[in-house]
């Protein structure tokens, strides 16, 4: 099924992030910018007032942050923020790494790659890129990779991709890393020509590469020391 299409400025409804997300990310970025720190206690019905909403997403969203490593519940107590690793971020960007690359690798000996899907959400990246919407670029991009992860065919794979939680790790990558939009962008359309050329081990490449980059790790997949100046 194809998704949505009209005002191109306009994000797919499927795309939005839902309250308990914007609640989750709203939270998230005041711990990786140091607003919320280690031990502070996060209350549901204090976040709930101040987000005008029930109980019921605050909870989920709560629910996503302990999933992160970033905060952990007490019973009685609410929940707590537990020091903020960037080393979690890195292990989670190697582990996407190898399940991207076995997914694009998969998908094209299959032949089942939507490539009008994935360019779809480079145009929306570009979009959002020209916006300075830093949201909006975090869930085209992770909608790529999803497009591509589901396109492998491969159960197994898609659940241990998903419960890296991939939109809320990329929004916190974007907020650490800080990185120019537009390359974002570019860095997905290249992904994408490589993919449509049909080159499966050079796709493959590209694919884990683009991860480890992310991963920000003293040295690349194949043990060569970064520049110091490495920067994503």
């Amino acid at each position: 099924m194809s998704e949505p299409t009209g005002n191109p400025s306009t994000v797919p409804r499927s795309a939005r992030p839902t309250l308990s997300q914007q609640i989750r990310d709203g939270l998230l970025q005041r711990i990786v910018a140091g607003e919320l720190g280690e031990g502070d206690r996060l209350i549901e019905t204090k976040i709930a007032i101040e987000f005008g909403t029930s109980q019921a997403p605050v909870r989920e969203a709560l629910r996503q942050l302990e999933g992160l490593g970033l905060i952990e519940g007490q019973p009685r107590h609410g929940s707590r923020v537990l020091p903020f690793a960037e080393q979690t971020i890195r292990e989670a960007y190697i582990v996407r790494a190898a399940l991207e690359e076995t997914a694009t690798r998969l998908a094209m000996l299959a032949g089942t790659l939507p490539f009008d899907r994935l360019g779809e959400a480079v145009e929306q990246m570009h979009r959002c890129a020209r916006d300075n919407d830093v949201h909006g670029i975090g869930l085209a991009s992770a909608r790529f990779h999803r497009h591509v992860v589901t396109a492998g065919g491969n159960g197994l794979l898609t659940r241990a991709w998903e419960t890296l939680q991939i939109e809320a790790r990329t929004a916190i990558a974007l907020m650490v890393t800080r990185p120019e939009l537009e390359r974002v962008a570019d860095e997905h359309r290249e992904l994408l020509d490589v993919m449509r050329a049909g080159d499966v081990e050079m796709a493959c490449r590209h694919a884990r590469d683009h991860q480890w980059a992310y991963a920000d790790t003293p040295h690349d997949p194949y043990g060569t020391p970064k520049h110091e100046d490495w920067n994503v």
